[in-house]
C-alpha cells in the first residue's frame, strides 16, 4: 500500500473551477483528510452532468470529478474499521479504489445519487482489504461468514458497551447473546460460536526467533510431532532405497553391455569435479554413431529398466 505520507491529492479550492487534479502533494494523512472535507460538494445536476460525460464521452476529468468530490465519504466510511488494526491511509486507498469502480459504473438514469450507490463499492473494497490482511490466515471465506464476521465484531461492542453499563466484565459472548446473534443474522449458533472462535484467536509465530539477547528461543515447531519415524514414511524411505540400490542394479542386469554402459556413463557416473557423465556426442564418437542413434539407445534402455523397476517394486 502507499503510505500516507505520499498522497498527493489537490489543494482544496472553493469551487471547481479552474481547479487541478493534479496539484502538489500533502504532507500526510491528517493534511489529506482536511483537504477532502473542503472539497465542494456537486449539486444533483453537476453529478448528472458530469456522470453523463463520462458514460457518453468517456470524459476522464468529469470522472475526476465524481471522484473527488466523494472522497470525503470514503474518509468517513473507513473510520468504521479503525477497529481491526490497519493503517487508516490504507483502509482510505482501498475505499478510493472503490469510489473509483463505482464511478465508472455508475448510470446517471437510474435516479439515485453517486453517494447511495458508491457506499456497496466503498465498503467491498475495505472489507476484501481487511480480510486479506487482518490475519495471515483466513478467517472469513464464503459470503455468509463474511457477514457475520462484520456484524459479529460490531455487535460484540454492543454487549461490551452493555456490560460496562451493568459494571461486569467478560470478552466472550453469553448463551443468550449467542441465541440471539444467530436469531438476527439467521445463522445457526454453531456458526457464531466458531466465528468468536476465530476472532479471539491470535496469529502465532511457528519458527523460533531470537530474542533480545541474541539467543535463538524455541518456537512452537519445535513440539510438533516429528514424522520421521511414522510407520508409513519409514516403509516409503525403506521402498525408495531399496529401489535405489537392489532395484536399478536388477533393471541394469536386463540391458546389453552397450546400452548398460550408455545408461552408467549418462546418469550414474560423477566426474571429481561434480559434473555429470559423458555428453551424446562423446558417447557417439566412441561407438561411431550419430549422436541421435545414442539418444535411441538410451531412451530404449531406460524404458526396458522402468519395467524392470515397476516389476521388482
Amino acid at each position: 500500500m502507499t503510505n500516507a505520507s505520499t498522497y498527493a491529492l489537490a489543494t482544496p479550492a472553493q469551487s471547481w473551477a479552474g481547479s487541478s487534479l493534479t496539484l502538489p502533494p500533502l504532507g500526510n494523512l491528517d493534511a489529506y483528510i482536511s483537504a477532502v472535507n473542503r472539497l465542494p460538494l456537486l449539486t444533483a445536476e453537476e453529478e448528472t452532468d458530469y456522470a453523463r460525460r463520462l458514460r457518453d464521452h468517456n470524459d476522464l476529468d468529469a470522472a475526476g470529478r465524481l471522484v473527488m468530490s466523494h472522497l470525503r465519504l470514503v474518509v468517513s466510511i473507513s473510520r468504521q474499521y479503525l477497529g481491526y488494526g490497519l493503517p487508516h491511509g490504507d483502509l482510505i486507498q482501498e475505499g478510493n479504489v472503490g469510489l473509483m469502480k463505482a464511478v465508472k459504473r455508475f448510470d446517471p438514469e437510474q435516479g439515485v445519487r453517486l453517494v447511495s450507490y458508491a457506499l456497496h463499492w466503498i465498503k467491498a473494497e475495505i472489507h476484501e482489504y481487511i480480510l486479506k490482511n487482518w490475519r495471515m490466515v483466513k478467517v472469513a471465506t464464503t459470503k455468509a461468514q463474511r457477514k457475520l464476521f462484520f456484524n459479529l465484531r460490531s455487535m460484540k461492542q454492543g454487549f461490551k458497551a452493555d456490560a460496562l453499563d451493568a459494571d461486569t466484565h467478560r470478552d466472550t459472548l453469553t448463551e443468550h447473546e449467542i441465541d440471539a446473534v444467530a436469531s438476527q443474522l439467521k445463522v445457526k449458533r454453531e456458526e457464531v460460536i466458531e466465528m468468536e472462535t476465530r476472532l479471539s484467536g491470535g496469529d502465532v509465530v511457528l519458527d523460533p526467533s531470537p530474542n533480545d539477547d541474541g539467543e535463538e528461543t524455541y518456537g512452537p515447531i519445535a513440539y510438533l510431532a516429528d514424522a520421521t519415524h511414522e510407520p508409513t514414511a519409514v516403509l516409503e524411505a525403506t521402498e525408495r532405497d531399496a529401489l535405489a540400490t537392489e532395484g536399478i542394479a536388477r533393471a541394469m542386469a536386463e540391458l546389453d553391455d552397450r546400452s548398460r554402459r550408455i545408461v552408467a556413463e549418462r546418469w550414474l557416473k560423477v566426474n571429481d569435479d561434480g559434473s555429470g557423465g559423458m555428453t551424446l556426442h562423446d558417447l557417439a564418437a566412441q561407438y561411431g554413431v550419430s549422436a541421435e542413434r545414442i539418444r535411441q539407445i538410451e531412451a530404449a534402455a531406460m524404458k526396458k529398466m522402468k519395467k524392470a523397476l515397476q516389476a521388482y517394486a
